[in-house]
This record gives structure tokens, sequence and C-alpha cells, in this order.
């Protein structure tokens, strides 16, 4: 169950890659989320590479699509709590490096899973002004529906549009996971000694393949 849905959260973050420059800035983020979800579902099921769970392929393609349309800055920042703020520049490229790298190695090999599911929106409680929202859906498929939510910042400028920072699997929110794991290696060993953990983590993904 949990490789599920892991492969739909990770399945809904490679949505966001597909989105176009006029699209990602003129689009409700409602609507966006689910076209782009439903087509990267769709994508994912006919994709014999990530159906194999090819890493490389799957690290290629976040690097290329997904981060420019996240604020990964942000997830990362949020997971590691008020440490990211004592972080020297290189120390939070790294942590962003090694978090990003831990998220698809994780839940790389679980976009196998993704069979006949398709996403749905409730409405969204949401004002035209505001620069963050909350996007509530369903993924729907085989047995009971599963919430999969979304947080999502409005950015100005070059690149305007709507960028997700965080996500929320049957009630439980990515960053607040990873934060009480990071809090308790911060405390013992000071950010390098999580950056150290990050790194072995990934290492050890990596072996297992």
């Amino acid at each position: 169950m949990k490789r599920r849905i892991f492969a739909l959260m990770c399945s809904s973050l490679l949505a966001l890659g597909h989105i176009g420059g006029v699209h990602a800035a003129d689009e409700a983020p409602d609507a966006l989320i689910v076209r782009i979800g439903n087509e990267v579902l769709e994508a994912a099921k006919a994709d014999k590479s990530i159906k194999s769970g090819d890493t490389t392929q799957i690290v290629a393609l976040v690097d290329t699509k997904v981060l420019p349309n996240m604020n990964f800055q942000r997830m990362t920042a949020s997971a590691v709590g008020r440490a990211w703020r004592e972080a020297t520049p290189e120390q939070q490229k790294r942590l962003q490096e090694e978090f990003k790298t831990l998220l698809v190695r994780t839940y790389s090999g679980a976009l196998a899973q993704v069979t006949d599911q398709s996403i749905s929106a409730k409405p969204l409680r949401a004002s035209p002004e505001d620069k963050e929202v909350t996007v509530r859906t369903e993924i729907r498929g085989r047995g009971n529906p599963i919430q999969l939510d979304y947080r999502l910042e409005k950015t100005p400028g070059q690149g305007a549009g709507w960028k997700i920072y965080d996500i929320n699997v049957l009630g439980v929110w990515l960053i607040e996971t990873y934060r009480s794991q990071f809090g308790p290696e911060i405390n013992a060993k000071g950010i390098d000694g999580l950056i150290e953990s990050l790194s072995s983590r990934n290492k050890s993904n990596a072996k297992k393949g």
C-alpha cells in the first residue's frame, strides 16, 4: 500500500515538469494540477523506463522538467527547519542536492506501480488575489480513492506561475515527515552531520538499485 501511495506522489511530482510557460502563468492551480497530473499518469503507464524504475531516467527528468516548476529551495529549507538559516550557501546547496536525490531514489521504483489511476480536484477554496493555495485532489483507480493534496505558491517575474512546495498523502505532509527525521540528526551532529547522513543514505539506495 505504501509503495502504491509513494508511486502516486512521485507521479504527481513529475507532473509539474510538463507545464508550459504560458499555462504556468495563466492557468488556475487546481486546473493545472488535474490536467498535468492526468497527462503524466498516462505517460507513466506507457514509459517502459519509468515502469522499470530506471533511476537515471527519472533523475534526468526531474533535473530538466520538475525542478524549474517547484520551489525546491523552500521545500528543503522547510524540511531542515531553523538550522537552514545558519547553514552556509555551500551547505544549503549540498542539502538541496542530497534531499532531491533522496526523494527521487526513494520513490523511483514505486513508479512501476502506476496502473489505471486518474486524478480529480475538489473545489478550490481560494480567492483570486491569494498567493498561496492548497489544491486537494483524489487519485482514483482500483480500490478506495487516495487523498493527495498540494501546497502551491504564485511566483512573480520571469518564470511566473504556480509552484509546488509541499505534498500531502493521506493526511501526512511530506515536509513535516522529513523535518521530524532531520531534527534529531541536526541536534546530534549539526548541518554537516545531516549532509553526511543524507549522502550515506543516497549511496546505500544507489547500491540497492
